[in-house]
């Protein structure tokens, strides 16, 4: 193909857009063989719309196909698309912020990936190329890097993988020893942490598309103890003791599936984790069924987030995300470098961040109590209904226990929120903990901060306390309770600091 006419995207592709299409036809599929049973040609028609569907997907997909380009210039990559309305989306080489490639289970079994460019904009992938070859994504990603850093002034050689799937030409680094990695022993015990339901939302979402074969309501709770006495089972000459005993018993199913469910989901998203440090930035790869492989430059990253569990933290676990423009997946927007480390881990990581770890002498400093106080005094109206309800169908006792106990929980929460909510500023970065079921450390450099804004409510002006946000690339970080005159104090300290950096240089490292 001719250089003028830009790439078209792998022909495998295709196959891989079948197969999503068969996934998709399954439930109607299923629905028309029930609704048919009845008749003698039932399973003809079934395999019939079955052949034809398959064969309007490929042929859509083809043309689709034929009328997809990406064309690379010299200072952005153009994508060219649709069959009867032509669309053209020009991304800047400048405004890319990062270039992931993704591999699901079918692409990756045919040597296929799908490239995806992240602007920071806010909404996801600015553009998406799905499918083409390892080699060419590989060559995509670096064409990128190079052209952002001005290091290539002209096209990049072309290489000849669009259709047959060959190519000559791929930069190879060596691989040294990771920044980060987890074996499956890690992989393991992070699992055990990763306790999930997700498997009943699962079943009960399946159960709904298929509630009209059940001779039953599915939500009906007395038609299922009515199965349970129709297969002989008297549920009024059960014990007491055997009741509790099958509670028991159920709770104990509910929590081995919850721990099964979530190491399976563990090793599915985390299996084969690696952190590489390369000159390019940081390098992460992982995934089982979806391998994604996502590069991200070291002097984007903004702010770095340390997070830990109510439970794991007792063993020395946390987690490591960095704060940056690109989003790491739909389901988490900062990226996660160490999913499951120890503290002498995750310290040197951010180090390659310029990211300087906490130490014992920072000097961290809770915040003022009287605004923990009045968050919950003003969320207490909404709380007066259910206590209502509780109080109105319970007896006297248990009545008064209520009064007495629920201000006590209120009051428990309340505090255990101002204790482990504390803040600390050296001379080159902020500091932020908060949560204590979640424990969350939040360090950002000063140089990175882009903005900062001072608010008040009514009662907060009363009380002579602000609320802090500050501005960081890619996500934001608030901190209520400050007294007005010390948050005036951190306000112009750190603009001192801020007039002082050109952002273009950051920016380019």
């Amino acid at each position: 193909m001719a250089a003028g006419e830009g790439h078209r995207l792998h022909r495998l592709g295709l196959v891989v857009n079948m197969v999503g299409g068969l996934r998709n036809l399954i439930f109607p599929l299923i629905a028309i063989a029930f609704g048919t049973s009845t008749l003698d040609f039932g399973y003809l028609l079934l395999v019939g719309i079955a052949i034809l569907f398959i064969g309007f997907t490929l042929f859509f997909s083809w043309l689709a196909w034929t009328r997809f380009r990406y064309i690379i210039g010299v200072e952005e990559i153009r994508i060219e698309s649709g069959i009867l309305n032509r669309n053209a989306r020009s991304i800047p080489f400048e405004r890319i912020q990062d270039v992931s490639i993704e591999q699901k289970l079918i692409p990756r079994l045919l040597g296929l990936g799908e490239v995806k460019f992240e602007t920071g904009g806010g909404e996801g992938d600015e553009g998406t190329l799905a499918y083409v070859s390892t080699e060419e994504g590989e060559r995509l990603r670096e064409l990128v890097r190079d052209r952002k850093e001005g290091a290539v002034a002209t096209p990049a050689p072309e290489i000849a993988n669009n259709d047959d799937g060959t190519a000559d030409i791929r930069r190879f680094e060596p691989e040294a020893e990771p920044l980060f990695a987890m074996d499956t022993q890690r992989i393991f015990t992070f699992g055990l942490f990763e306790f999930s339901l997700v498997i009943f939302a699962v079943l009960f979402g399946v159960a709904q598309q298929f509630e009209f074969i059940l001779p039953f309501n599915l939500y009906d709770i007395g038609a299922w103890i009515g199965i349970v006495e129709d297969s002989g089972i008297d549920i009024d000459a059960i014990s007491w003791g055997a009741r509790i005993f099958g509670a028991m018993a159920a709770l104990a199913s509910l929590i081995a599936i919850g721990i099964a469910t979530g190491l399976l989901r563990t090793f599915l998203r985390e299996y084969g984790f690696r952190l590489d440090r390369t000159p390019k930035g940081f390098r992460r790869r992982r995934g089982l069924t979806t391998l994604t492989d996502v590069v991200m430059p070291a002097h984007r990253v903004q702010a770095a987030i340390v997070q830990t569990g109510f439970f794991r933290r007792r063993w020395g676990w946390h987690a490591l995300k960095f704060v940056s423009l690109a989003q790491d997946s739909k389901e988490e927007g900062s990226h996660v470098v160490a999913p499951f480390a120890q503290r002498p881990e995750i310290d040197p990581i951010m180090k390659e961040a310029a990211i300087t770890p906490e130490t014992l002498d920072i000097g961290f400093r809770r915040l003022d109590w009287r605004w923990w106080f009045d968050q919950w005094a003003l969320l207490l109206p909404f709380a007066l209904l259910p206590i209502v309800g509780l109080l109105i169908f319970t007896d006297v006792g248990a009545r008064a226990a209520l009064i007495l106990l629920l201000p006590v929980i209120a009051a428990l929460f309340v505090w255990l929120s101002w204790r482990h909510c504390k803040k600390a500023l050296d001379e080159n970065q902020l500091y932020f903990r908060e949560g204590w079921w979640s424990p969350k450390l939040t360090i950002a450099p000063q140089v990175k901060i882009q903005s900062i804004e001072i608010s008040q409510g009514p009662i907060a002006r009363l009380r002579g306390l602000a609320e802090m946000e500050f501005g960081i690339a890619g996500g934001a970080l608030s901190i209520g309770g400050i007294p007005v005159g010390e948050a005036n104090a951190i306000r112009q300290r750190l603009l001192d600091e801020i007039v002082k950096v050109d952002f273009a240089d950051v920016n380019r490292g």
